[in-house]
């Protein structure tokens, strides 16, 4: 956490307490001062000044404070928790959920500060080449950053790339296709890609901002997304209320049609393969330390968003996601079903998942009661598990190393990127192109071998450690999708896989009412989130509009 700066922390935090204050419309943009552009944008300061405000809108509630993190996280097969909490989102009603319109709104709030930024910027000349041209691939980044959230939530929307003003005042923009808002994004990443620094570079800014390699994975998982929407073919899937092995033929996702798969899958593992040739990134050895304070801005967790406790620069998180939370116990967790996914020699269920636990209430419980052999009395301390709902939760650790867990607002991380994710989708990509290769298996099974124990001399993991040899393409597909699920559990990946996958609403009405009685059925709506009200109403160039069937 010392490796980012105070002044980096002292800007964001400040604009995020004033962004709690403010009532803020779609395109409203909240001035860092009160002069205009001409008369801020002088020095290098001014530059760092305005590149931290574009950051700062991921610290409000428009985005990771909750909404964003809500939204993404609560509305997937492997997710359940409490019906006061998982009762909109998580049930397939967003618009019911206070913060339904605010992904739309912070990031077109991203968009319009970071077009500010690369208009004036530029001008600037008392200020290091080097700095500069950073700032610039940062701007770059987060606006198509914004972007690539924006096409995967909503479709095709509109596209603003440059900031209102005398001589930009149209307001009333149509929406661009699914094909042209991905082009955007990929020239932001693009271009981010060529300002940013590597990772350990002495320009490349403190832990916190994005760097070259971000630019390079985002890039990749750009070429990803679009790919697995435009493939076609099967995936099999476990889950459905027996938790049985279903295979779904995928639907090509809509704006989707006329892309070339193969070829973006071929874009998409060349830029992953970018990233895993250079050697700078590599998974933390432990899975346990990489969720720990020490594990914080490793080499694995490419970008994470900062906190810092003692400041207004915290978060929630560790009041919804651990065991022992504010609440008693957390309002989200895993399904036992997707709990049962994993091997039983699998770290990521036998370190990561909380097995025992005292509530702050004095309630001492274990998990899974199937495990009672297991947890039931351990070092000396006997757990309860009456195997009710109130006991048979699979609670993460991802979010529980905080500084106080007995506050409800804490200083928990939250993973943007992780290098584990990286080696999936260059998994994912060599398969779709090549089939299940050596190269495929390789990447595959670095994931895996980290989460297993080993034995031997040399030390080998275990058997169970190695992904089913002899995989056909579509085999090693669902696979692939199923070892996401697995690694990247609760990070808010789930929800768009099933959806770039296609398979969406197969899925989720396979399941219909999930664990604790959370209803999983989706129509085709839900594939799109609602557009927001103010912006129907102010933007005449979409006729009022909305998303299908809302």
């Amino acid at each position: 956490m010392k490796a980012i700066s105070t002044y980096f922390i002292a800007f964001v935090t400040g604009l995020s307490v004033l962004s709690l204050s403010s009532c803020k419309k779609a395109l409203q943009e909240t001035p860092y001062s009160f002069y205009s552009p001409e008369n801020f944008y002088k020095n290098e300061s001014d530059a760092k000044a305005a590149i931290n405000g574009v950051y700062a809108e991921l610290y409000t509630y428009d985005l990771y404070l909750q909404p964003f993190w809500n939204i993404t996280i609560l509305d997937d097969d492997h997710v359940s928790g409490a019906d006061w909490f998982l009762g909109t989102t998580g049930a397939g009603n967003p618009q019911a959920y206070f913060g339904w319109q605010a992904p739309w709104i912070g990031c077109y709030t991203i968009i319009a500060r970071a077009n500010t930024v690369l208009e004036n910027v530029p001008s600037i000349t008392n200020m290091d080449a080097d700095v500069k041209k950073r700032i610039l691939g940062e701007a770059y980044f987060l606006r198509g950053w914004a972007y690539f959230q924006l096409v995967q939530l909503y479709g095709g929307v509109p596209l603003r790339l440059k900031s209102l003003s005398a001589e930009n005042p149209e307001v009333n923009v149509p929406r661009a296709t699914v094909k042209e808002t991905y082009d955007v994004i990929i020239s932001d990443f693009k271009s981010a890609e060529t300002n940013l620094f590597p990772l350990g570079h002495p320009k490349a800014g403190e832990a916190g901002r994005v760097n070259q390699g971000v630019a390079k994975a985002f890039l990749a998982k750009t070429y990803l997304t679009m790919a697995s929407g435009a493939a076609t073919g099967n995936v099999t899937v476990r889950g459905g209320t027996d938790n049985g092995y279903y295979t779904y033929a995928k639907n090509v996702v809509a704006g989707h049609e006329g892309m070339d798969a193969k070829a973006l899958y071929t874009l998409a593992r060349d830029k992953a393969g970018e990233i895993i040739t250079s050697n700078t990134y590599s998974l933390t050895p432990s899975w346990k330390d990489l969720w720990s304070i020490a594990g914080r801005n490793s080499k694995e967790q490419m970008w994470e968003l900062q906190s810092l406790a003692g400041t207004a620069f915290i978060n929630n998180l560790s009041a919804y996601f651990p065991a022992r939370s504010t609440f008693g116990q957390g309002a989200v967790w895993t399904t036992n079903n997707h709990y049962n996914d994993y091997d039983i020699e699998d770290k990521r269920v036998l370190d990561g998942i909380t097995h025992n636990y005292t509530t702050l209430q004095g309630t001492n419980i274990f998990y899974p009661f199937a495990q009672s052999a297991l947890y039931k009395v351990v070092n000396g301390v006997t757990y309860n598990n009456s195997n009710t709902a109130t006991s048979e939760r699979a609670y993460t650790i991802k979010y529980s190393a905080v500084a106080d867990p007995t506050v409800a607002n804490s200083d928990a991380f939250f993973p943007l990127l992780r290098y584990a994710e990286v080696l999936l989708m260059y998994a994912e990509a060599e398969n779709e192109v090549n089939g299940a290769t050596t190269a495929a298996y390789d990447a595959l099974n670095t994931v895996r071998f980290r989460s297993y124990p080993t034995t031997g001399t040399p030390a080998m993991p275990v058997a169970s450690a190695y992904a089913p040899a002899g995989m056909t393409p579509e085999q090693f597909r669902s696979y692939v999708l199923a070892e996401r699920a697995r690694e990247l559990n609760l990070e808010g990946i789930r929800r768009f896989d099933l959806i770039r996958w296609g398979i969406y609403l197969q899925v989720m009405n396979k399941i219909g009412t999930g664990q604790n009685n959370i209803s999983k059925v989706r129509t085709r709506k839900n594939l799109l989130l609602p557009l927001p009200l103010n912006e129907l109403n102010s933007n005449k160039a979409l006729g009022g509009k909305n998303n299908l069937d809302w």
